[in-house]
């Protein structure tokens, strides 16, 4: 099982498991870390990631959906 998430991951980019940049992580609130993604994040990674309305200026991840965390960045699943 993965560690979750610590106040240091904050600025860490979020990166899919092809390797696209998601975003950057905001802030950590327990198992949610507040994403404030890319501009031009592409509707496929949206949808995938649930990020549905494109409006928004910062979303949810669940620590359920990462795979890893390295010095830099945190690397989701499938």
């Amino acid at each position: 099982m993965v560690r979750a998430f610590r106040n240091n991951d904050k600025g860490k980019r979020v990166v899919t498991a092809d390797g696209d940049t998601v975003g950057k992580i905001d802030s950590i609130d327990g198992e949610m870390a507040h994403v404030k993604p890319d501009r031009g994040l592409a509707d496929s990674i949206r949808q995938r990631l649930g990020w549905t309305d494109e409006s928004e200026e910062m979303y949810t991840l669940d620590h359920s959906r990462v795979k890893s965390f390295s010095s830099d960045e945190v690397h989701l699943k499938d």
